[in-house]
């Protein structure tokens, strides 16, 4: 073993993506096994691998952690990117779950029917640029500071520029009404871990090819 992180996930966003930026963000190298077949996915569940026969999986510090909010909520812990305290603990909790509730209807986007795709990116629009993008130009406005939470740079920044750099590549014009929150992007992205992440060649994941879909679909199903 190197001593890199292992994420063990296939070769497309999904439940890793998250994961993916925060150990970015946090200049870790990492290592990835991507799940390619159904096979893959089996062997890890009859040696023991995930606990609760679910991937995203990621070997680090001699364990195996499943769950994705309990492998982000590590990482975010081990490398500084969860406040200094537990009330900013509970400000980035709070923000990250909101996040989530976002994340949730992009990423499954890509998967809706062709015939779906157009109402689905509506209703995600809608509640984007109502529901959940207003919150965050609110608390930039304000916290008054370059960050969501404290002063410097949390797993709550990190998730923010994730889902709204997505949202742009579904809708380029989707940040239009948000002045603080086009700031807020401009400054995370030039961050000097989460800029070379955004550089072509890094293990971020492009958005998944509807020719790709069906063999992920299979792995899982």
């Amino acid at each position: 073993m190197s001593g890199k992180p292992v994420l063990h996930y296939p070769n497309t966003r999904g439940r890793m993506e998250s994961v993916r930026w925060l150990l970015a963000a946090a200049g870790v190298e990492f290592e990835e096994r991507f799940l390619e077949k159904k096979e893959d996915l089996q062997k890890l569940k009859s040696d023991g691998s995930l606990l609760f026969q679910q991937v995203p999986m990621v070997e680090i510090d001699g364990m195996k952690l499943v769950q994705t909010r309990a492998i982000l909520n590590y990482i975010a812990g081990k490398y500084n990117l969860y406040g200094k305290d537990l009330k900013e603990r509970a400000l980035i909790d709070m923000y990250v779950e909101g996040l989530a509730d976002l994340f949730e209807l992009i990423m499954y986007h890509e998967f809706k029917p062709a015939n779906e795709k157009e109402k689905d990116l509506a209703n995600i629009m809608d509640k984007a640029t109502n529901r959940y993008l207003p919150v965050f130009e609110k608390v930039l406005k304000d916290h008054g500071h370059d960050f969501l939470v404290g002063n410097k740079l949390s797993k709550a920044d990190v998730s923010l520029l994730e889902n709204i750099l997505w949202l742009e590549e579904l809708k380029p014009d989707a940040l239009a009404k948000f002045p603080l929150l086009q700031s807020f992007k401009a400054r995370m992205s030039n961050i000097p871990n989460i800029k070379k992440f955004l550089q072509p060649g890094s293990a971020k994941k492009p958005l998944i090819q509807e020719k790709d879909i069906p063999n992920v679909i299979a792995i899982f199903h």
